[in-house]
Formats: C-alpha cells, sequence, structure tokens
C-alpha cells in the first residue's frame, strides 16, 4: 500500500486527474446509482470556495504590503486584454449566429431567479460590491470587495512595521500550502464530479437543444483555439499554442467540471505559479478575472439572445448586433462566478429588442437545461482565459525590455 501512495504522489497530477476522470465515467456508466461517489465533488468544490476568498484576500494585501515604488505589475494591460478578450467574443458570437441562424422552442419554461432591470443596475451592482462590509464580503464571496478591502488593507500595511508585514506574508503563505493541498486532492474531486455528471439525466434532456448547443460550444472552442492565441500573438509575437494549450489542460479541466470561475481561482493561482508569473500581477489578475474576464458569458448572452430574436422573427442589422456585443461584453463583466451566472444577464440583452420579460425567461429557462455542458464550457474558456491573459501581459512587457 506505502509503493502505491508513493507513486500515487509521485504521478503528474495531471496524469492522476485523467485517471479520476476515467474512473468517474466508468462507475457513472455502470453504477450511476451508486452513493456516495458524486460527495466527493461536492467536497471538493467547497473547499476551493471556502479557501479561495481568504487566499485571494492574503495574497492581495500581502502583494501590495511588499510592492516597492517603480515596480511594473502589468495590471493596466492585463485589464486591456481582458476587455479585448471578452469583446472579440461577443463579437465572435454574433457573426456565429449570423452564419448559422438557430431557433428555439419557448414555452412556459419558467425559473425562480430574478434578472437584473437593466444595464444600469448590472453596473450599479457591481459599485455597491466594492463597499460591502469585508468580512461580508469573504463570508459571501464577493470578490470586488475582497480585492477593493484588500487594495485598501495591503496599501495601509505598507506604513506598518516590518514585523507586521512579515506575518501578513506568513498568512499569504500557510494559505497558499492550504490550497495547495486541496489542489492535490483534485483527481478524487474530479472522479465524483464526473460521475455524477455521466450518473445523471441532464445528457438525455439535451436532445431537443443539439444545434443551440452545438453552435454555443464550437463558438466558445473557436474563440479559445483562434481568437485567444491571435490575440496573444499580437503581443509575444511567437507561437502562443503552447502557452493556450497548458491553460486549458490545467485550468481549462478543472474549470470544466467545477463549473465556477470562483472555485477555480486556487487553481489558476497555483498554475500562474508554476509558470514563474510575478505574484504581484496575478494576486490580483486573477481573482479580477474571475469577476471581468468573460469571453464565455459574452458568447452565451450573445447567441441565446439572437436565437430568441430569430424564433420571433424580429430582423437584426449588423449595427443593432454590434451595439448587442458591446452590452453583452459589459453585462458579462457583471456575471457572478458561480454556475449560470451569464444567464441571469440574457433579459438585459433581450430589452435591446423589445422582448418581453417574460419571453427573455423563457430564453433564460432553455439556458438552465442546456447549462450542463453549455456552462461547464463556459467556465473553463472563462478561467483558462485568466491565466492566458495574465501571462501574456507578463511575457509583452519582458520582450520590450
Amino acid at each position: 500500500m506505502k509503493r502505491i501512495i508513493r507513486a500515487w504522489n509521485k504521478t503528474n497530477l495531471i496524469k492522476r486527474i485523467g485517471i479520476g476522470m476515467t474512473l468517474g465515467a466508468i462507475l457513472g456508466l455502470l453504477v450511476p446509482n451508486l452513493t456516495g461517489i458524486g460527495l466527493l465533488g461536492d467536497l471538493f468544490v467547497g473547499g476551493l470556495k471556502a479557501i479561495a476568498p481568504v487566499l485571494v484576500f492574503a495574497l492581495v494585501a500581502n502583494a501590495l504590503s511588499q510592492h516597492q515604488k517603480g515596480q511594473d505589475s502589468n495590471m493596466k494591460k492585463v485589464i486591456f486584454l481582458y476587455l479585448l478578450g471578452t469583446f472579440a467574443a461577443a463579437l465572435v458570437a454574433v457573426l456565429a449566429s449570423f452564419l448559422f441562424p438557430v431557433q428555439m422552442v419557448l414555452s412556459s419554461a419558467s425559473t425562480e431567479v430574478t434578472p437584473p432591470d437593466g444595464i444600469g443596475q448590472v453596473l450599479s451592482n457591481l459599485l455597491l460590491k466594492i463597499v460591502d462590509n469585508p468580512v461580508n464580503a469573504i463570508i459571501e464571496a464577493n470578490y470586488i470587495g475582497i480585492l477593493s478591502w484588500a487594495i485598501v488593507f495591503g496599501v495601509a500595511m505598507r506604513e506598518a512595521s516590518k514585523n507586521s508585514k512579515e506575518l501578513l506574508k506568513t498568512m499569504a503563505s500557510v494559505t497558499s500550502k492550504i490550497v495547495e493541498w486541496i489542489i492535490n486532492l483534485a483527481p478524487f474531486g474530479i472522479l465524483g464530479l464526473v460521475f455524477e455528471t455521466i450518473s445523471g439525466q441532464g445528457i438525455a434532456s439535451l436532445a431537443n437543444y443539439g444545434i443551440l448547443l452545438g453552435l454555443l460550444i464550437a463558438t466558445m472552442v473557436f474563440v479559445a483555439l483562434v481568437i485567444n492565441p491571435l490575440i496573444a500573438f499580437l503581443f509575444i509575437k511567437k507561437n502562443p499554442y503552447p502557452l493556450v494549450w497548458k491553460c486549458l489542460r490545467i485550468s481549462g479541466v478543472t474549470a470544466f467540471f467545477t463549473r465556477s470561475s470562483a472555485a477555480n481561482i486556487p487553481v489558476n493561482m497555483k498554475l500562474c505559479e508554476d509558470l514563474g508569473l510575478n505574484p504581484d500581477t496575478y494576486s490580483v489578475s486573477i481573482p479580477l478575472g474571475s469577476t471581468i474576464n468573460m469571453a464565455g458569458a459574452a458568447v452565451t448572452i450573445n447567441i441565446l439572445t439572437l436565437a430568441a430574436v430569430n424564433t420571433l422573427g424580429i430582423s437584426v442589422d449588423f449595427a443593432t448586433a454590434f451595439v448587442l456585443s458591446i452590452v453583452a461584453a459589459i453585462s458579462a463583466c457583471g456575471a457572478s462566478g458561480i454556475a449560470g451566472g451569464s444567464l441571469l444577464l440574457i433579459p438585459v440583452a433581450c430589452s435591446l429588442f423589445g422582448i418581453t420579460n417574460d419571453i427573455a425567461m423563457q430564453v433564460v429557462g432553455v439556458g438552465f437545461v442546456i447549462g450542463v455542458i453549455q456552462d461547464s464550457c463556459e467556465t473553463a474558456l472563462n478561467s483558462s482565459t485568466d491565466v492566458l491573459f495574465t501571462a501574456v501581459a507578463e511575457f509583452s512587457s519582458a520582450r520590450n525590455k
């Protein structure tokens, strides 16, 4: 048994995750009623979600407290890449909907969620999150609030004594070590998540929405493998695919199954560390990216909205669709880092075409039906791009020096 454990620990984490995925799929197909396996996935995701807010606060506050004037953190470039990538994804979704128009069957499907009233409320909610109570922000995993207060504490700690700064540094190191322990349990967590997905009935219910789901996935794959690498190449001036594949393989796989950008923050932090990136940058850019870098959300919003437009026979010119891309990109920045967050913003986009809230909520209902796959792909794209653009910003700055 000790030899097996030693061999397991020496095996590459990605290989161990692959073993977990395979076992989960086999168990899901052969013994779908086996109890307890799915709990492994819930525990893994729960652990990531629990530690992520503390990790973000500790790392950001520590990085800023240790920051020396004149150090380049590349944050301006990272934010520009986030916004550029999200808008480009929204525009690609519009073009895909024009080239391959799809319709959906609208029924009386309803949900218990309440969408925002408009783009103004989306932006208002974002601003209000900034001034949330710091303790409540950590409890509720409000990453905008956590970031804002971590910045305040970090800047204030610059004036503190050396011992106080060391205490904050120790807190960041201890939290990072806990994250490393949780990530090492990823193979078992992924096993449970795959089992839960395969053994459920979600896949069978997707048959009626196959074309719509296919367009969504194809567009996200195009963004991940063509648009994002193109943006990366324009900045780093070399083959971006080794970096793109690494981000998708490590960050994208776990994000696909956790279906939460917030839960994937610790995974992305560890990947940035492995890539040798500057902690001053990624300790801020990764949690920020889980909130505002939402290419997958922009794709979902635009394609589902235009599918509703096609179903209702509303004509759309490219200028209006371009405005839709801007609205979708801005709205996507307000998508929460939880499963299904982007779907609640569809009524905002639908309002541009005079579609009533009742019909828009039916579209949201369709989104929840296909969410088993759609939201997994969306989160994988969003989260892996956080690391990609953080790395691209740093590599391009190093190249220009």
